[in-house]
């Protein structure tokens, strides 16, 4: 099916509305100087996975983000496995950034004092199963470039996250979450 084009006016049809794969769930901003940011109510029933970005930040030194789920403002701190695998520009071998076993997913996203970003899928955290995330690996300031895959090897229901830097604060940006529709 095409991607639908809706414009101001248009009758919006049951079958072009449920073509649309990525719901906007949540949108939330980061404060001044803060050294985590939990999002509550981001994971529900609702939808099986979900898409979560963060854009327009930027961080009080160059650090790698890290994330956590939890329930409420309660993080889960055990049971996180897996790696964030990299071109590491000017070395002649993949790297590894390794997290077995953690108490986060380390190395999801990149902050520096210009800019702050993450991007990751997570699959079925809100269901009575494993929680898995991927997507992309970039630390600019050293010339990493690549991919991160995390396991929550709980069966925890989770209804929220929170990403901290690896050292300093982060300011301002917007987290948002999409939920992938079943």
């Amino acid at each position: 099916m095409a991607f639908p084009n809706f414009t101001a006016g248009d009758i919006l049809n049951a079958s072009d509305m449920n073509a649309v794969g990525l719901w906007l769930i949540k949108t939330q901003t980061v404060g001044t100087a803060v050294a985590s940011v939990t999002v509550t109510d981001a994971f529900s029933s609702t939808y099986n996975n979900y898409r979560i970005i963060y854009t327009g930040g930027a961080a009080s030194a160059s650090c790698t983000l890290s994330l956590q789920f939890g329930i409420g403002g309660t993080m889960t701190t055990t049971n996180y496995y897996g790696a964030a695998a990299y071109a590491n520009l000017g070395a002649a071998a993949w790297q590894l950034a390794i997290n077995n076993p953690g108490s986060q997913c380390d190395n999801v996203g990149n902050g520096n004092t210009t800019s702050a970003y993450l991007m990751t899928d997570v699959l079925m955290p809100n269901l009575a199963e494993q929680t898995s995330i991927f997507g992309p690996y970039v630390l600019s300031d050293f010339g990493r470039f690549g991919l991160h895959s995390f396991a929550q090897l709980s069966t925890t229901q989770f209804t929220s996250f929170k990403i901290t830097p690896s050292s300093g604060t982060l300011t301002g940006g917007t987290i948002r979450v999409y939920g992938y529709r079943n």
